[in-house]
Order: structure tokens, then sequence, then C-alpha cells
């Protein structure tokens, strides 16, 4: 950010500029922007499906531990997107969150009131000194029985919404204009279908072709509600299928 008129009002997060920017806010946005990988949820008919990039930061790390698809409940899942060690804090939180529903009301949590949480929670971290905005961005998903698939995204400042698709990282714009172009010639898609789009737009916004072990893939959807996470065989029979088609 440029000096000037704006110094100093980027020192609290509690303190607007003359411009009605908070600073703090905005540059957690852009520490999520600023991760070099990108990840991307659609929505299909009757599932959902979560997918970015698997990197290893350094070689002498065991790849097994490195993840940004976490599961939360037993049928919620989520992509994190933003700085590794904000996004083991939100995941954590979000687990709590959602056990503490289940304790309380005797029901698993739904997805959406998870997102509603999350942001509550997000949002009181933008009013407090004691406390700073974490660059993550919760891209949820979820197969519930009465909506159907359910697909939500939680920013650092404390906005959620529900989503046909979304995007967070690096390119993330460039993929939420790719994806509003596919979903608007296809919008009914089925689970193979959904998976397929969410891998082929992140292939075509980073202009290259994944190997299996390069992605992580999570699904939720009618025939198995619960969240799972796509084997290596599975992402290549995808990717195959992908390549075939194209």
């Amino acid at each position: 950010m440029s000096r000037g008129s704006s110094a100093g009002y980027d020192r609290h997060i509690t303190v607007f500029s003359p411009e009605g920017k908070l600073y703090q806010v905005e540059y957690a946005f852009k520490a999520v922007r600023g991760v070099n990988y990108t990840s991307l949820g659609v929505r299909g008919k009757d599932s959902c499906c979560v997918v970015t990039q698997k990197k290893v930061p350094d070689k002498l790390l065991e790849p097994s531990t490195v993840t940004n698809v976490f599961p939360i409940t037993k049928n919620i899942g989520c992509v994190a997107t933003g700085l590794h060690a904000d996004i083991r804090a939100q995941v954590q939180r979000a687990r709590f969150e959602a056990g503490e529903f289940k304790f309380k009301n005797g029901y698993e949590c739904p997805v959406s009131y998870l997102a509603q949480r999350m942001g509550n929670i997000n949002q009181v971290h933008t009013q407090q000194a004691s406390m700073r905005p974490l660059g993550v961005v919760l891209i949820l998903i979820a197969y519930d029985d009465e909506t159907g698939p359910e697909l939500y995204k939680v920013d650092p400042a404390g906005l959620y919404a529900g989503w046909r698709a979304c995007a967070a990282g690096q390119k993330e714009q460039e993929a939420s204009t790719l994806l509003e172009k596919r979903l608007k010639s296809k919008p009914a898609l089925d689970t193979d279908e959904t998976i397929q789009m969410a891998i082929g737009a992140l292939q075509s916004v980073l202009a290259t072709d994944f190997m299996p072990n390069e992605i992580e893939v999570g699904v939720t959807s009618v025939a198995q509600p619960e969240f799972r996470q796509l084997s290596n065989d599975e992402v290549d029979e995808h990717l195959t299928a992908i390549a075939e088609r194209d």
C-alpha cells in the first residue's frame, strides 16, 4: 500500500481510513491471493466437489502430511486456501463448532449453520484489536437430505454465501470467470460431470495437465453423502476421461 494520506490507517484493525477501508482486512485477502495455488468448488444437481493443487514446499517433507482438503464432520468437508498455520487454526475451530452443535442439539451440524458460524467468528476478528483476521478462505461442501448438495464460501471479512461454483487463491478471478461461462452452458451436472468440470476448469485456468498426485479432490453426493477424498487412482480415471473428451 502506498503511504501518504492513508499512512497510519493500517496500523490498527479497528480504524477506518478516510476512504472507508479497513486495510488489515484487505491485507488478509491479499495474503490469500498471494499463495501459489488455486482452489475451487462446484455444485452439481446431486453432488458437490472441491479441487485444489497439492504443492509440497520442501522435498524433505512427507507428502501425505501436506493437505488443504479437510473433513470437518463425516458429512461436511472443506478446502482451505491461504496461510497454512491459519488454515490449521480455522479448520480446528470449524470442527469444534460442528461438534458443539451436535452435542447441544443431538443431530449433525448443517453446513449452512457452520458457514454462518464461521463467518460470524471471522467478522468479530475485524472488530477487536486483540485479534487479527485469519488469512484463510474456506470452501465448505456437504449433501443435505432436505436441500441437496450445498456449497458455501467463507472469507476473512466474515462474508459467507451459498454458491453454484466459486474459487479462491492465486487465480481466483480467472477461475470464477471460466466457471461462470461453463456452468451457463451446462447448468445440471451429475457426479462425474461435476468432478470433471472442477478438475477441467482448474487445468484450463492454470494451462497445465495434472498428474494424479498434483491435485486433491473432495466429493460428497446423494449416492455417498459422507465426505471423502478421492484416491490417486480415482483422480487418474477422471483425468483420463477429461483428456479423451477434449
